[in-house]
């Protein structure tokens, strides 16, 4: 039990080393909303965050493009750890994949072990009031086949340090 207590507070530390952020706010910027994949205004907020945008519907066939990107609503320069996100090659699982009736989508990627802490080259910097956004295709990682609806989620907050309050959804429509 007693070596237990120091290891956890270990990683606790690593793990919150990979949101170093400061200062407040006097942005807005635009967010994705789930339900609707309409846009809507965020509040000026006191911390970095990211936003997914899908298309509506996508063929069977055509490429599965998750647009990913990260906001600076305040006034400083603020960073976030590549890892567990787009702006780093498909190398770890840091989105849930499923259909609409809970059943999970295979990641089928990369999966890279680190060396704790991440070194300064694994931070990405976003300047006050900016955005930076990526695309990636998700069928280079998950092993979405079938037609349906399916719902993404981002599950790699703990590492990179950046929230996504709202998954996105989107319809795999037979040509």
């Amino acid at each position: 039990m007693k070596t237990i207590i120091p290891l956890l507070s270990a990683a606790v530390m690593i793990l919150s080393s990979c949101s170093n952020q400061t200062s407040t706010s006097s942005a807005r910027k635009i967010k994705e909303d789930a339900a609707t994949n309409k846009a809507w205004k965020r509040p000026v907020g006191q911390k970095i965050y990211a936003a997914m945008q899908i298309e509506n519907s996508i063929k069977i066939g055509d490429s599965v493009k998750l647009k990913f990107t990260v906001y600076n609503p305040t006034d400083s320069v603020q960073q976030f750890c590549k890892w567990h996100t787009p702006f780093e090659p498909l190398i770890s699982k840091y989105l849930d994949v499923k259909e609409v009736n809970g059943e999970e989508v295979n990641y089928q990627g990369a999966m890279a072990k680190r060396m704790m802490p991440p070194p300064a080259s694994s931070y990405q910097k976003v300047n006050p009031g900016d955005s930076l956004s990526i695309a990636i295709d998700l069928l280079k990682g998950y092993a979405v086949k079938k037609p349906g609806k399916y719902v993404i989620t981002y599950n790699g907050e703990g590492m990179s340090g950046l929230s996504v309050k709202d998954s996105v959804v989107f319809n795999y429509v037979k040509p």
